[in-house]
């Protein structure tokens, strides 16, 4: 099961940058946000926050990106949401039960 992490940006004014804000918006809308495990926060003119540490790191440059862990550990980066959504949220998704799936309702059972 992969790990995955968002790194978006924050401008000095502590706003979202646009594309991350339209990224997350459409993965809300998607209703594939609940798949990220972590987001971290690149502050903008902090080199010492988190996500500009990791961008320092993974040798980004632009945000939003996103890190990928498999259970070995292995790290697979992701500059592209629509490459993320195709090869890592796409099959997660289909992997997981709907929730009419959940809830469709069982065989009768025999009583007594």
């Amino acid at each position: 099961m992969a790990f995955i992490t968002m790194v978006k940006k924050l401008t000095r004014d502590g706003q979202p940058c646009a594309k991350c804000r339209d990224v997350e918006a459409r993965m809300r809308r998607e209703g594939l946000f609940d798949q990220i495990d972590r987001v971290v926060i690149a502050q903008e003119g902090d080199l010492s926050s988190e996500g500009m540490r990791l961008a320092e790191i993974y040798q980004v440059d632009r945000a939003p990106f996103f890190l990928v862990a498999d259970d070995n550990g292995d790290v697979q980066i992701y500059t592209v949401y629509f490459k993320l959504l195709r090869d890592v949220l796409k099959p997660i998704k289909e992997k997981r039960p709907s929730l009419s799936d959940l809830l469709s309702p069982a065989p009768a059972a025999d009583f007594i």
